[in-house]
């Protein structure tokens, strides 16, 4: 699975989705790109997911043009500690395959 953890996250987050294939954005050098044009160019690139905190984005993107799965993280706050308890839940929605748009994962 191709993974993309959106600027908003910790950047060692990544190293806890063994099994998956995982970048930053500032690793593929999309930083400060906007979410629309983010969208375009995951799916060029063949990514299956986003994983973002940005709990706005559900709302800005039509992702009826996406095929894009996006994970929204919801927590009290973006630290590694607090964000590394969503991981588990991540890992068992993508083993149980993914759709397309976004999926609210809380704590």
């Amino acid at each position: 699975m191709l993974l993309l953890l959106d600027e908003n996250l910790p950047k060692k987050l990544k190293h806890d989705f063994l099994g998956h294939q995982t970048f930053t954005i500032r690793e593929k050098g999309w930083t400060g790109v906007t979410n629309g044009n983010l969208l375009k160019l995951m799916a060029e690139e063949k990514f299956d997911a986003l994983i973002t905190f940005d709990q706005n984005l559900q709302h800005q993107q039509n992702f009826k043009k996406h095929t894009l799965t996006v994970f929204v993280l919801v927590a009290p706050d973006n630290s590694y500690l607090t964000l590394k308890g969503l991981v588990p839940k991540v890992l068992t929605l993508i083993g149980d395959g993914l759709v397309s748009g976004p999926i609210e994962v809380r704590l």
